[in-house]
């Protein structure tokens, strides 16, 4: 079974190299974040063509999330319970669902900003929301998996100059501390380092050429319970599908499970 996420920065910008990826990539669940679309506009009927069922939890504007499975789809679950909100509204950050014997999460933590804004206080409420609506599946007897855009460098080696970020968001101890939380309820990041290559940057900036010249930041993530993690048996960041025209800054991690 192969299972992967991916920010695809607007899923209507993206759509002819999403269903090109599908079709060559042999992913049974897909985890989309950054969907930029209202479900009501979502592209339904293009997935159902290639075989693949939909849950989404999507507003438009700049969030939205998604499940994409070829393996069933079933309990799912928009949102999370005690989802703290920001100004004044929950925001479409989160999605479950049961993909035959998977039960997945994809996920688009809030961004924070910077770190006196109030987007990350709510970054870091969202993180404890987060913890507390998948303990349960986390230390449960089925796979599970939390996969997506986590707006965190785990270590310093996920960044590729961490002199670069010092002040900034993404690499500070309490957002560290955060994503270690969730290892404490369970989860642990099934994605190995290195992989391929020495550094596996799952997101690149469209400016100053960072992707040409590697300049990017591991923080798109798989974190996995105790029987998802022992299914694992090989895993990638899908870097080519971060290059050419029209490509989304981010890339596809790919997991695959023998269950």
């Amino acid at each position: 079974m192969r299972i992967a996420t991916w920010n695809v920065n607007s899923i209507t910008a993206r759509l002819p190299r999403l269903l090109a990826w599908l079709e060559s990539s042999g992913t049974d669940v897909l985890c989309l974040q950054e969907a930029k679309i209202a479900e009501a506009q979502f592209p339904f009927d293009q997935l159902r063509e290639l075989g693949y069922e939909a849950a989404v939890n999507a507003t438009g504007r700049w969030n939205g999330v998604a499940v994409l499975s070829r393996v069933g789809l079933a309990d799912v679950v928009k949102g999370l319970p005690g989802d703290p909100g920001y100004d004044g509204a929950e925001e479409p950050r989160a999605v479950f669902a049961t993909c035959g014997p998977v039960r997945v999460c994809s996920v688009y933590v809030p961004n924070g900003r910077e770190v006196d804004h109030p987007h990350y206080a709510y970054k870091l409420r969202w993180f404890e929301a987060l913890k507390a609506a998948v303990a349960g599946d986390a230390a449960g007897g089925r796979p599970f998996a939390v996969l997506g855009d986590y707006n965190v460098a785990p270590t310093d080696d996920d960044v590729y100059d961490v002199a670069a970020f010092e002040g900034l968001t993404h690499v500070t101890p309490a957002e560290r501390a955060a994503l270690a939380s969730l290892r404490e309820a369970g989860l642990a990041d099934v994605v190995p380092r290195p992989l391929k290559y020495d550094h596996p940057y799952t997101y690149w900036d469209y400016r100053q050429l960072a992707f040409p010249k590697n300049r990017g930041m591991r923080i798109d993530l798989v974190y996995g319970n105790e029987p998802f993690a022992k299914a694992v048996t090989d895993s990638y960041v899908d870097r080519e599908e971060r290059k050419g025209k029209g490509a989304s800054d981010h890339a596809p991690v790919v997991v695959d499970l023998d269950v």
